[in-house]
C-alpha cells in the first residue's frame, strides 16, 4: 500500500501506469498523460471501474461515479489523486 501523504504525481503516475499496463496489456512507455482511456487504450467501463477501486484502495480516496464519469485521460486520474491527497 502506497504511504499517500508522500506520494508524488510522479508515483501517482507510475501506479496507474502498472495497472493500465497489466489490466489492459499495453507497454507502459506508451502510457502518458495525455492518453485517453477509451479512445487511446480501448478501456471499457469494467477497466476504468477496476482503475478507480484500485486509486481508491491505494490512495484511501473516495470517487463518485460522476466524478469518475469526468475523468477522461491518465492525467485527468492522476490529477485528481493527487488533489485530493492529505497536504496537496
Amino acid at each position: 500500500m502506497t504511504d499517500a501523504p508522500s506520494s508524488s504525481r510522479e508515483q501517482i503516475l507510475e501506479m496507474v501506469r502498472g495497472h493500465l499496463s497489466t489490466e489492459l496489456e499495453v507497454s507502459p512507455s506508451e502510457i502518458r498523460e495525455e492518453i485517453r482511456f477509451r479512445e487511446d487504450l480501448d478501456a471499457d467501463s469494467l477497466d476504468l471501474y477496476e482503475l478507480v477501486m484500485e486509486l481508491e484502495d491505494a490512495y484511501g480516496i473516495a470517487m463518485s461515479e460522476e466524478e469518475a464519469a469526468r475523468i477522461e485521460t491518465v492525467g485527468d486520474a492522476v490529477e485528481f489523486v493527487f488533489t485530493r491527497l492529505p497536504g496537496s
